[in-house]
């Protein structure tokens, strides 16, 4: 038996070679009896699976290999189906949530080089570029080391540059070539005259997120002041739902007190057991035994319920931290 076709998948993984294979209504229909977690962790399984071997498919289901070969080559996109199964079960709206959860990032154009340079070593590189030159280059970065060099840059160019970050799109090759220019002979594994995705506001978070919170508190306002669609996409994707459990009880009990039930009701249907657990263990016994024969009184919920309740809890969360009711984060530098 070849290599290929020892290879091993998780219960995730081979429920994600069959809503590959079945049609999208089939696959639609599904999705639609699952849970929020769910459809996420299902929904990534499907992209890990999209280079299956046909040997693999026979060892996850031999009874569909004739349908395998059927409906696909084996090597397939999968962002076109993907993407139409998600829409078809949960509208646009809420497909988009989720998708933007779960899409792999485009392929990117590696620049060889950076992988042998510190921060401090592509921040001075990049000091005296224009800024859209040094947002397509920290892009590139691991989010991670992107956030040291933010940090090291002067920190009136901060705000531009994160906001050109998540401005970020398709890369013509004349600003290939600009960064080959800069970074010497090595090369960049982008095809010449081929357009390769940069940035965005997920992108742009991530930077933020690793960068220290006294750098967030001075560029995010600025951002607002530049761009205030933008910076808020960029604060929404660096808070969801479960950054509410890094909160001490005390905060969170502070929270859910200003959190009507049945928006509390709504939210918590869409998290693990343990989540769910921390919330209700912050309110009182009596509470928390309304909450949960509320949830179950209520049958399974449309995701959209779900994260439209979630987003109305973090809006309130973050009203709260601004005004000093409540402090969210983990250690002292980490409040706001």
């Amino acid at each position: 038996m070849s290599e290929l076709a020892l290879r091993t998948f998780s219960g995730t993984e081979r429920a994600a070679v069959l809503m590959m294979l079945v049609g999208e209504d089939e696959a639609a229909a599904i999705l639609q009896k699952l849970e929020p977690d769910e459809v996420r962790e299902l929904g990534r399984a499907m992209y890990t699976v999209a280079d299956v071997s046909e040997s693999d498919v026979e060892g996850v289901l031999d009874d569909f290999v004739g349908r395998a070969r059927e409906r696909t080559g084996i090597t397939f996109d999968p962002k076109p189906k993907v993407e139409a199964v998600m829409h078809r079960a949960l509208g646009q709206e809420k497909a988009e949530s989720v998708l933007a959860r779960i899409t792999p990032p485009e392929a990117a154009c590696e620049i060889d080089l950076l992988d042998w340079l510190d921060a401090t070593d592509i921040a001075a590189m990049i000091e005296k570029e224009h800024p859209q030159v040094a947002a397509l280059l920290i892009a590139n970065l691991d989010p991670a080391v992107g956030a040291q060099v933010l940090e090291l840059l002067p920190d009136a160019a901060q705000p531009e540059i994160l906001h050109r970050i998540a401005k970020l799109g398709p890369i013509t090759p004349e600003a290939v070539e600009t960064l080959k220019t800069m970074i010497g002979s090595r090369t960049i594994s982008a095809a010449q005259g081929t357009q390769v995705k940069l940035g965005g506001t997920r992108e742009a978070a991530k930077i933020l997120q690793g960068a220290r919170k006294a750098t967030e508190q001075r560029v995010m306002p600025k951002l607002f002041k530049l761009d205030k669609e933008t910076a808020k996409q960029i604060e929404e994707a660096m808070f969801v739902f479960d950054n509410l459990l890094d909160m001490d009880d005390k905060n969170l009990g502070a929270l859910i007190r200003n959190v009507d039930s049945d928006l509390l009701t709504r939210a918590l249907k869409g998290v693990d057991e343990a989540a769910r657990g921390r919330f209700l263990g912050c309110m009182s016994a009596r509470a928390a035994d309304g909450i949960r024969d509320e949830m179950e009184a209520r049958g399974p919920m449309r995701l959209s319920e779900v994260l439209d309740a979630q987003k109305a809890i973090i809006s309130i969360a973050r009203n709260l931290a601004k005004d000093g009711t409540i402090m969210m984060g983990g250690g002292e530098d980490d409040y706001v």
